[in-house]
């Protein structure tokens, strides 16, 4: 199983994410393109709907992007989600987990996040992970996967 390297983010709340805080405690992480997108809304709230059911299985949840910490407030703020957002500004992160990707967006290539979810295990390694995600249903395959580990 993959290790990523311990990291640090800005989160909403005024906090900050410390995977290394995380050791000996498992914990999803769902990375998404953009705040306030119509794919990336209806996947917060999906997430949004089953949070409850992550957190009595012993997962914490967070959603992570390039947007800013005030972009997530205001995205976090709208659709009253209970999970805090990670903002990834320099990409650092994406990178460890390598969810940027060349894509086409209107006849230009441009790079982004490919959807991408990752459950991480109590040593900080990768213990299930999803790219290229469609939005319907993964929320509730998550919880699926989390439910049988």
């Amino acid at each position: 199983m993959q290790t990523i390297p311990d990291f640090e983010l800005a989160a909403t709340g005024h906090q900050r994410f410390s995977s290394a805080a995380f050791k000996g405690h498992p914990y999803i992480l769902y990375f998404y393109p953009r705040d306030d997108t119509p794919g990336c809304t209806v996947e917060g709230q999906q997430f949004a709907q089953l949070y409850q059911e992550f957190i009595k299985a012993g997962y914490m949840l967070f959603g992570v992007s390039r947007d800013t910490v005030k972009s997530h407030e205001k995205f976090k703020a709208k659709f009253q989600y209970p999970f805090d957002l990670l903002a990834d500004t320099d990409e650092v992160v994406c990178n460890h987990f390598a969810v940027i990707k060349e894509k086409n967006m209107y006849g230009k290539k441009v790079f982004g996040i490919e959807r991408s979810t990752f459950i991480m295990g109590k040593s900080g390694e990768i213990v299930h992970e999803w790219r290229g995600v469609k939005v319907e249903g993964h929320a509730a395959e998550v919880l699926a996967v989390v439910k049988s580990l």
